[in-house]
């Protein structure tokens, strides 16, 4: 009897003890993403805290390792049910807001090529924000999900100790910092100064990072030091090169829409960090490192720039990459997530890549998110490394539905070379007939005319344009144009611009951003030998510039023509030097060289009457 009851009171227990961890809630993954979890979408039952990670660096002069500001949402079960979760985590220099936009914030382009540029204005950032949110942004998407969210401020911005470094080590370092608390490896605080540990006991270990812009750059950043833990990033449009970003073959060239901004002009806006602190970093980090090296007189890339392109640090790299950018993003030009795509499709890491037709920002599908993620850091096997390795959104289709292909460039697009026959003040032709003995032509420069207005004036001697003949079938190009300009000039020093257009232009406002500007690209022409010396030029001397224009993917529409618009001055992008330089073309050798899907047949088949 004592033996019966005993077995019955332990078949009880058994039984409950069943019932208790059926009960207990766990992610449910349906069609290889993570789905809403009824038991982690109460935020009311969320946990939120925030701490300090201590970093491995000093960069306030404290002489203190600095410590950065994070916060942390997850679900009740991570603390009730001793549940462990991956974590998506998102760092920014932007949580604790930003500066003013005050006149004199931006550098001058009203310069000469190769003068110093004036003293410009530094205004404070004004910190805003309360503990211990930093961030609600991805919360609401991921938590219900089963996974952990993170945010942290960069270093030098919010509660987060040491200074913006805009590409410096410290800004690797620090995500390095939060992903190895997160993995036991570094120590978290309570508070800025205390020394009472915060452990991350309901972490998995595993870490995506995501996030747009700067934001976007940053789990890039932290990728590149091969932290462990770190299984996979989402950057949606990142700057992967401060030099890409501010430069452009040797010119100083403005990110679109913020003519006369510059790497220090950045730091001075994001800089949210220790009002006390602020004095020492302005001094060590934005006028002795930042503006002393960042060499507006000539542009050219140096040992400064080179230690702020991610593609150079890009070897201890692992995490499994999905990049996503737009073909129309003039702020951080689309052949930023490329160049970074491209080297991890060479170190071997699974990689894909998302681009869409619009401007900058812009997320993959949120599908497409949630299987990577679902795959790299719930490990749930939904072979998503199999997939295709591009998604591409045609020109009228919404961002949701993008169109696989097999990669990007397009396996079957092959270069194919057009020249240019003159026609100046008019258009010449652009076809693939190589004439010889076609002499030069001359434009003159004058940056006060817009681009949009060179390319659709009949005539004019601010630019010299070379159309192909009407397309009579849609013509589809992909990847990256290269083009040789054969120039001299009457000036030691010039720009030189160059779009590829789709003509007649559509003046409509309501204009679809692929109708009108297909690519485009910039050089320093003193730069001809290397991005890194450039040379005063020779009057009456020629010099080939070869360079390539921004990536791209587009399908131009038959009844269209295929424009090739060379100018010096860009008034959106370029210095405004004063109107004057002349720049004689040689037209026997300028070409360009076109990505075309199917190569010269497909180019030659789209001219046929």
């Amino acid at each position: 009897m004592k033996l019966n009851l005993l077995s019955l009171i332990v078949a009880f227990v058994t039984t409950l003890g069943c019932i208790q961890a059926q009960d207990k809630a766990t992610p449910i993954f349906e069609n290889g993403e993570a789905q809403p979890v009824k038991a982690f979408s109460n935020p009311s039952e969320w946990i939120t805290h925030d701490l300090w990670v201590e970093t491995e660096f000093n960069t306030d002069g404290d002489d203190k390792p600095d410590r950065m500001h994070v916060s942390v949402t997850r679900p009740k079960q991570t603390e009730t049910e001793g549940l462990k979760l991956p974590v998506i985590y998102v760092s920014s220099p932007y949580f604790a807001g930003v500066a003013p936009d005050t006149d004199g914030l931006f550098h001058s382009v009203e310069v000469e090529l190769g003068d110093t540029p004036k003293e410009r204005v530094h205004p404070e950032v004004t910190r805003r924000g309360k503990r211990p949110v930093i961030s609600k942004s991805h919360i609401n998407t991921w938590v219900p999900r089963g996974y952990i969210v993170v945010h942290s401020s960069s270093p030098g911005t919010g509660l987060s100790q040491g200074s913006p470094s805009l590409g410096g080590d410290n800004e690797s370092l620090a995500p390095k910092a939060v992903i190895d608390w997160l993995n036991g490896r570094a120590k978290g605080y309570t508070e800025i100064d205390s020394n009472e540990e915060v452990k991350a006991t309901w972490s998995t270990g595993k870490v995506g990072m995501t996030g747009t812009s700067y934001n976007g750059t940053i789990p890039l950043a932290a990728a590149t030091t091969g932290v462990e833990g770190l299984e996979a990033i989402i950057p949606i449009a990142p700057n992967t090169s401060y030099y890409h970003y501010y430069r452009s073959n040797g010119l100083v060239r403005s990110p679109g829409g913020y003519l006369g901004e510059d790497i220090d002009v950045l730091y001075d806006f994001i800089h949210s960090g220790d009002e006390a602190k602020r004095p020492y970093n302005n001094k060590t980090m934005r006028d002795e490192i930042l503006a002393a090296n960042m060499d507006r007189e000539t542009g050219d890339y140096n040992e400064f720039w080179a230690s702020r392109d991610y593609l150079n640090d890009m070897k201890p790299m692992k995490a499994a990459l999905l990049m996503s950018h737009g073909f129309n993003d003039w702020n951080v030009m689309p052949e930023h997530s490329y160049r970074i795509y491209k080297q991890a499709k060479e170190q071997g890491i699974p990689s894909q890549i998302f681009y869409h037709q619009n401007g900058h920002g812009g997320p993959p599908p949120f599908s497409m998110m949630n299987k990577w993620f679902t795959r790299y850091l719930h490990g749930i096997e939904n072979n998503v490394e199999d997939d295709a390795k591009a998604w591409i959104v045609r020109e009228n289709d919404k961002r949701d539905n993008p169109t696989s292909y097999e990669d990007y460039p397009n396996p079957e697009a092959k270069p194919v070379t057009l020249y240019i026959n003159k026609g100046a003040p008019k258009a010449g032709t652009l076809s693939t007939t190589m004439l010889d003995n076609k002499g030069t032509e001359i434009l003159h420069d004058d940056a006060s005319i817009a681009g949009a207005e060179l390319a659709t004036a009949k005539e004019s001697k601010h630019r010299l344009l070379y159309v192909t003949p009407t397309l009579t079938k849609d013509l589809h190009i992909s990847g990256v144009s290269d083009i040789t300009v054969s120039l001299s000039s009457n000036t030691p020093a010039a720009n030189l611009s160059v779009w590829l257009v789709s003509l007649p232009w559509n003046e409509d406002k309501k204009a679809k951003i692929t109708d009108n500007i297909i690519t485009r690209g910039w050089a320093d022409p003193q730069n001809y030998k290397s991005i890194s010396k450039g040379e005063a030029l020779k009057k009456g001397e020629f010099y080939d510039v070869t360079f390539s224009l921004q990536p791209d993917d587009q399908i131009i529409p038959e009844g269209q023509q295929i424009g090739l618009m060379i100018f010096s001055s860009d008034k959106e992008f370029t210095l405004h030097p004063k109107p004057g330089t002349a720049l004689t073309i040689d037209l026997d050798k300028t070409s360009l060289n076109l990505p075309v899907v199917g190569g010269k047949d497909a180019l030659e088949n789209a001219f046929k009457q």
